[in-house]
């Protein structure tokens, strides 16, 4: 009886484990993602264009729904805020995509290609890929409203505390850097507005 009676709660612990790893794997791969859009820019001087700087804040709406869910309960509702961010990073990059996609004087992809790929491209991919990850997600381990209120315990419950920590950095640097970009008015690639670029 014992036994038949331990098994859901195995099982259940099982799922809420999955859960846990799932969105810390999707919060840090999002952050490295993020990173390396900034190493870019800092230490290759690739100014993003505002386009570019949309797809960021898609990324960093993508952690935030990820962080509320980690670190302040298990909700559908928080997951939910991810997808509509994963969804609205994929309109900005395939208009992107698509301006940039025949080359032509003033429409040409800003930086550098990682592998032959430009960001919006990359970001059309990764959008599409975290469309699906929340599709299997929701398909295999079912949705967050089993677990509500719970969050990470333990070791998992570091690991998010430190992701959450260095996407807040990541953010306050990026909002920052955007300030200094374009000041009050309309973001160009040609300098940093507040350090006398046009």
């Amino acid at each position: 009886m014992s036994a038949s009676t331990d098994a859901p709660a195995a099982s259940s612990s099982t799922v809420e484990t999955l859960t846990a790893l799932f969105y810390l794997s999707m919060l840090y791969v999002v952050a490295a993602i993020l990173t390396a859009a900034m190493a870019y820019q800092y230490f290759n001087a690739e100014i993003p264009c505002p386009l570019c700087l949309l797809q960021r804040v898609a990324l960093f709406g993508v952690c935030f729904g990820i962080i509320q869910n980690i670190r302040g309960g298990y909700s559908d509702r928080n997951a939910g805020w991810s997808i509509l961010f994963t969804l609205f990073l994929l309109v900005v990059s395939v208009r992107q995509t698509l301006i940039n996609i025949y080359p032509r004087e003033g429409h040409a992809y800003v930086g550098s290609a990682v592998f032959g790929i430009h960001m919006p491209v990359w970001c059309v991919l990764i959008a599409t890929a975290l469309l699906v990850a929340f599709g299997l997600k929701l398909a295999v381990l079912g949705g967050d409203h089993q677990f509500a209120g719970r969050k990470p315990r333990g070791a998992l419950g570091k690991l998010a505390t430190a992701g959450t920590i260095f996407v807040v950095a990541l953010c306050v640097i990026n909002f920052a850097s955007v300030v200094v970009q374009c000041g009050v008015d309309t973001c160009r690639t040609s300098g940093y507005r507040l350090l006398g670029g046009v």
